[in-house]
């Protein structure tokens, strides 16, 4: 499909039709928000492509590289209604470089937003590894990118899935502040409870697992603490990590052929860490694969994880489990680090309207609990509308109920007026009429405390994770936080 490889500014439907100089102009205000990244002065526009398949024929695409290197995804509708939804997405991802693929295909996933007339910008970030910082970053770097090209839009509003729900958090704190450029936040399926404590039942998975199945370094294999996740050195691929879960869980087996032992530890690691068993394999990549990245490759080597004094219950044998298990104490530079990187303040100003599985097996449904208590904390939880709905994914919802989040958080902001849970339950069928995927909404839901899935460490119990105060006493210190 030919199309013109220089973007052009889109006529937007509606009232508010801005000129092509009014829109410059705003884009040039755009530099005087506080904490906005550097001008992208002489980087090349972007480039039209072929949409996604099931955009044809309802978009124009583009792709570019931005003046970080990160690839990014950019599409318009032909019926545009004169709105952004700048993209955070999820992860991390753990290669080197930037990956065009991942924006593209979080464009295809998310090509509901784009059918709803709003336009959609998608960073895949600088490069791969963890970095909440960085990302938000280049999400804000690929709003900017589209108001140079495109022109303004009447309202913008970040969406973050995943780990990019955090990211996108960090949008909200970092530059969405009043008179910023952000009107408003979706957070679907997010990774809310920080860096700091989100990751804790992780730690537990790693310790617990290396207990039972002790191949993770084998007893022949040069030992590491197991903080680290793997040898900085190590050539153990997923392959390699699924052959070891099997070998000591049967977990890919089914029930009837698994041995005794293997039964038993499965049941053990599964009942003591509340892992879901669906998700076991991708839950020991992240303590094994990500883990490394955090501590060699961003914290030089240096342990942002504890779990002295933590007891560990449900096993056949809790007493031998919390004599035998490895503990380790926190580096508090590195705890630091990682917590300035990642933690939320609640210093929220605009609207946040979150959506999260009840029965998410990836990122729990009380990571929610942990997000409205750091805005409680904060006293801003009044910007905040979460809703819960009774599905069992973490990466795709129903379409529907996307649709249905975006404009929900859209009237919000037109119009000034809090949505109920119950309301947005409400609007859904409309938007399904459309989609025929479901609506699954529970507006009567509240998640436990983060506390009651993950067994908190000491002072775990308080949010935010990170205040304001001290976000603002370590950005003063050189080095702090993790390096683009």
């Amino acid at each position: 499909m030919n199309r013109s490889r220089t973007p052009v500014r889109v006529r937007r439907t509606g009232r508010r039709r801005r000129t092509g100089l009014l829109a410059s102009v705003a884009a040039a205000l755009t530099t005087a928000f506080v904490g906005a990244p550097p001008a992208q002065a002489g980087t090349p526009p972007p480039t039209a492509f072929s949409c996604p398949a099931e955009l044809d024929g309802r978009a124009t695409c583009y792709t570019g590289r931005d003046a970080h290197g990160a690839a990014y995804a950019i599409a318009v509708p032909g019926h545009w209604n004169g709105s952004l939804v700048v993209h955070a997405h999820g992860g991390p991802d753990l290669g080197t470089g930037s990956d065009p693929a991942r924006s593209t295909d979080d464009l295809a996933r998310w090509s509901v937003m784009v059918k709803e007339g709003y336009a959609w910008a998608g960073s895949s970030y600088r490069r791969g590894g963890y970095g909440t910082r960085m990302a938000a970053e280049d999400t804000e770097n690929v709003r900017r990118l589209f108001v140079e090209n495109f022109g303004r839009p009447q309202r913008t509003y970040v969406h973050g899935q995943s780990w990019g729900g955090d990211v996108a958090a960090k949008v909200v704190e970092v530059y969405g502040g009043r008179g910023g450029p952000y009107d408003g936040a979706l957070l679907t399926s997010g990774v809310l409870g920080g860096g700091s404590r989100g990751y804790d039942y992780r730690v537990d998975l790693r310790v617990v697992y290396q207990y039972y199945c002790r191949n993770l370094p084998r007893p022949t294999e040069p030992p590491y603490p197991l903080w680290q996740g793997l040898r900085a050195d190590s050539t153990l691929t997923t392959a390699g990590l699924r052959a070891r879960l099997q070998e000591c869980t049967g977990y890919a087996s089914a029930p009837q052929e698994r041995t005794a032992l293997q039964q038993r530890n499965l049941d053990d690691i599964l009942a003591v860490t509340g892992v879901p068993e669906r998700t076991l394999e991708s839950h020991l990549r992240f303590a094994v694969f990500t883990f490394r990245d955090i501590v060699h490759d961003r914290l030089g080597g240096r342990n942002p994880f504890s779990n002295r004094g933590v007891r560990y219950s449900g096993s056949h044998d809790d007493q031998a489990l919390n004599a035998g298990v490895e503990r380790f104490a926190a580096d508090p530079t590195a705890v630091r680090d990682l917590s300035y990187d990642s933690d939320l303040t609640g210093r929220v100003s605009i609207p946040v309207l979150t959506l999260h599985a009840i029965d998410d097996p990836t990122a729990f449904v009380e990571h929610e609990a942990a997000y409205r208590a750091t805005l409680r904390g904060a006293h801003r939880d009044r910007h905040l509308v979460q809703t819960f709905t009774h599905e069992s994914e973490h990466s795709a919802l129903s379409d529907a109920e996307y649709a249905d989040s975006i404009a929900a958080l859209d009237g919000w902001v037109r119009t000034g007026r809090r949505p109920t849970p119950q309301a947005v339950a409400d609007s859904c069928a409309a938007f399904d009429r459309i989609y025929a995927t479901g609506c699954f909404y529970d507006p009567a839901f509240r998640p436990a405390a983060y506390a009651s899935r993950v067994r908190p460490r000491p002072g775990g119990l308080h949010w935010p994770a990170m205040t304001a105060a001290q976000e603002k006493r370590w950005s003063r210190i050189a080095g702090a936080g993790i390096a683009p």
